[in-house]
């Protein structure tokens, strides 16, 4: 079987299994690591064979960017301390102690072996914990925090993994040279990530009319802000998260509605295929990993992963607890932050949900085979079946877990989010009735068309206002009913074709104030990314519903009698 043919068998395995998982309503990532795992074990099935540079320039800048592209700027100000102490700080004092623990079990772990298995251990996948928390639906605080923890904890993991591993190689380290190239890196990331941000939103204002462009445009930047990061000696993850996080705030002004569209639509696929072969990849790769470590009793090595793995879920409940009511009250006393200290079992929550995935895999399957003097790498096999240990324990055993957990929290409240939607639709509503003032769009010859959508949109502002002042309003049932429409005559065909055209005009222009108003309200912190979507998602509809045949829902012939009707 050709390695082409491989991968796409794996992508059907992988759509079917998620189909399975979502019937048997279990977490996907563990559905995928079992499918992969029963796979390995088919007669004749060649190895997937990825170079581990391949491997991860392939799923870690994609799907970091989408996450940073989608995670709402305005929950990271506000869950930023929770962020940097996860992201951050917990990711150095996960390292520090399966470090410890790992040069204590084996002799072959030196310390920079040692130090090497606990930073790709230490993060928590990004992709492992959404793909089971979202589906979940978890409070927003809880999900955000996960979210940002797994968007930025990359970037933390993979500048001391790049120190360690040299250290490693060469045998030196040197703790203030270490420090600054910590900064450097992280610095020099994300200035790069917005400088190839700005460049790209550039080539959007040139290209954003022709069909397919932007959506090529938006796939290749996160491998050019990786690349050019890398090949500048500075922080590509974080290059890929600053790009992603600058065109969440730039794009949806320079693209048009059907390019937007197609963007949403392109980060859901590149999304799917890319988590499904992740995850299924570990399960195929845990077999030949096994095998290369046949002269070391398995009993031994199980000891050690699991010694391991009760490390990292030991110290990150054991931080998360004092750390996070410490902090927050400290910031509550020097006026930092002003939100309420958050429910204990919403911290134990996040502190138990440190799933490890695909990252780590990627990271282990990277380290290299030999060090300067030509030995080997010190620890590789161990390091490597120890991390794939982990990441099944994590996914197998914590995994199924989260959704009673999830249950005892009492889920996501969407009544805050339901509000804000409804505050936004109202407010590019009334944007929308008060374009109709403006004589450069009101000015029409035909008046009826101006008076329906004065009328159509104070229907809509006033349905979206009782929305917001009872955001748990249950929607109208919607009765079938039957339309019998008699043909018009030529005349007045010809009649309704030229108040189509100025119905086109004129909301066409209302839209473009309407979509200006909804990017005010994100910018200005009042409405949250994802409420901007959703709304932007509907005006973008509409836009391209302008452009049919049939622009509005209602015959424009009988547009004038409706407004006679509504006036009387």
């Amino acid at each position: 079987m050709a390695g082409l043919e491989l991968v796409l068998l794996l992508l059907a395995v992988s759509a079917a299994l998620r189909v399975a998982a979502e019937r048997l309503r279990v977490p996907y990532a563990s559905m995928l690591v079992l499918g992969g795992l029963a796979l390995a074990f088919v007669p004749g099935l060649p190895r997937v064979t990825f170079p581990p540079a391949a491997l991860f320039l392939v799923f870690v800048p994609p799907l970091l960017y989408a996450g940073a592209v989608s995670f709402p700027l305005r929950e990271l100000q506000r869950e930023l301390g929770a962020i940097v102490r996860l992201a951050v700080v917990m990711v150095v004092v996960s390292t520090t102690a399966v470090a410890l623990v790992a040069h204590a079990l084996h002799p072959s772990f030196t310390w920079a072996a040692a130090i090497v298995l606990g930073v790709i251990v230490a993060p928590p996948d990004p992709v492992a914990v959404l793909s089971i928390t979202r589906s979940l639906r978890a409070p927003r605080s809880v999900e955000s925090i996960l979210e940002g923890e797994g968007l930025v904890n990359d970037a933390t993991a993979l500048v001391i993994y790049r120190l360690a591993v040299a250290a490693a190689v060469t045998g030196t380290f040197t703790a203030s040279r270490a420090a600054v190239e910590l900064l450097l890196d992280g610095a020099g990331g994300v200035a790069v990530g917005l400088l190839v941000g700005w460049v790209v939103g550039e080539v959007n204002r040139y290209t954003r009319s022709i069909p397919g462009v932007p959506a090529t445009v938006a796939l290749l930047t996160p491998f050019a802000a990786f690349l050019l990061g890398e090949r500048l000696g500075v922080s590509g993850v974080l290059a890929v998260l600053a790009s992603g996080m600058y065109a969440a705030r730039t794009v949806p002004r320079l693209l048009g509605p059907a390019a937007r569209l197609q963007l949403g639509t392109m980060w859901m696929v590149v999304t799917f295929l890319l988590e499904s072969l992740i995850f299924i990849l570990v399960g195929l790769e845990l077999p030949y990993v096994t095998r290369a470590l046949e002269r070391t009793p398995l009993r031994e090595l199980l000891r050690e992963a699991a010694i391991v793995s009760l490390c990292l879920i030991v110290v990150r409940l054991v931080w998360i607890v004092p750390s996070t009511y410490v902090f927050r009250t400290f910031g509550r006393w020097l006026g930092l932050n002003r939100e309420p200290l958050p429910p204990l079992r919403h911290v134990l929550f996040v502190g138990w949900a440190g799933l490890r995935g695909g990252d780590s895999l990627v990271l282990a399957l990277a380290l290299p085979l030999q060090t300067a003097s030509g030995a080997a790498f010190p620890a590789r096999d161990r390091i490597v079946f120890i991390t794939f240990c982990v990441i099944l324990l994590t996914l197998l055993v914590q995994g199924p877990t989260l959704a009673p957990l999830v249950r005892r929290l009492g889920g996501r409240s969407d009544d805050v989010e339901r509000a804000e939607e409804a505050h936004a639709r109202l407010a590019v509503a009334e944007a929308g009735l008060r374009a109709l003032d403006d004589p450069a769009i009101a000015h029409s010859p035909f008046p009826e068309v101006v008076r329906y959508l004065r009328r159509r949109h104070r229907q809509r502002a006033r349905r979206w206002a009782a929305r917001e002042s009872a955001p748990s309003l249950a929607a109208a049932e919607r009765l079938p009913h039957d339309h019998f429409v008699a043909a018009p005559s030529h005349a007045a065909g010809e009649l309704d074709e030229r108040r189509a055209t100025e119905y086109r005009r004129i909301r066409a222009a209302m839209i473009r104030v309407e979509q200006e108003r909804l990017l005010d309200l994100r910018d200005g912190g009042v409405i949250d990314d994802s409420v901007m979507r959703r709304v932007q998602r509907d005006l973008d509809l509409e836009s391209l519903l302008l452009g049919t045949r049939e622009p509005v829902t209602e015959s424009l012939s009988e547009v004038p009698a409706a407004i006679e009707t509504e006036g009387r």
